[in-house]
């Protein structure tokens, strides 16, 4: 191999790793979730069960730390008013459209927070010692982008980290890194930003798993 071939060979490795390296995305890059949250504990695949998995840091063992979000989809219950009990949609900004009271910011808070809110709407206006239940009963999905071999969105669970997402899309195609990764996900105030993850940081409803190329 002549000088001006090696020259040539060394440039096109030189943009390749410095494509890899650099990163055209604007999205806030952190390291722990805006407000100090630190991310739920998971525990490490066993056997491939997904179950083994620990909690997202918004979620709780049922629905009770649950934080709402888009598309979630709920029975509410008003015990003693069937024509208010029922299944409901969240629309695109988080918002539920009720009967009597109209819409209700039921965005990132928590099913109870949901009750009470409800509650407080409909007394004493339209009911008296209002009691209500929210069950959560489908959870918006989560996305898988990148190097996997099947991208797309799939149902969320309850317990899910980065390799439990990274296995329902199918698994790695050859080229990913399997030891980085980025959450995109916003804030309470709808605020994107990126989050650097592992194989076991959880991943909630909503959040946008990023499987990284690698080049060597």
């Amino acid at each position: 191999m002549n000088v001006r071939k090696i020259f040539g060979v060394c440039a096109v490795l030189f943009t390749l790793v410095s494509g890899g390296c650099s990163d055209r995305d604007p999205t806030p890059i952190v390291d722990v979730p805006p407000g100090g949250a630190q991310p739920g504990t998971a525990l490490s695949l066993t056997g491939g069960r997904a179950d083994q998995i620990g909690l997202p840091g918004n979620l709780e063992p049922g629905d009770g730390g649950y934080r709402l979000g888009a598309n979630d989809r709920l029975r509410i219950t008003v015990f003693g008013q069937d024509k208010l009990s029922g299944e409901y949609l969240l629309a695109g900004d988080g918002s539920l459209a009720f009967p009597l009271v109209g819409q209700v910011a039921a965005n990132a808070m928590t099913p109870k927070e949901l009750e009470r809110a409800l509650a407080a709407k409909l007394e004493p206006d339209y009911l008296t010692n209002a009691s209500i239940s929210v069950e959560v009963l489908t959870r918006r999905p989560f996305y898988v982008l990148g190097e996997v071999q099947k991208p797309g969105s799939y149902p969320h669970s309850s317990k899910l980290n980065v390799l439990n997402a990274v296995a329902t899309a199918g698994g790695y195609t050859f080229r990913a890194r399997t030891t980085s990764f980025y959450i995109k996900r916003s804030d309470d105030q709808g605020k994107l930003y990126r989050l650097r993850a592992t194989p076991e940081t959880p991943v909630r409803p909503g959040d946008v798993v990023e499987v990284l190329e690698r080049y060597f």
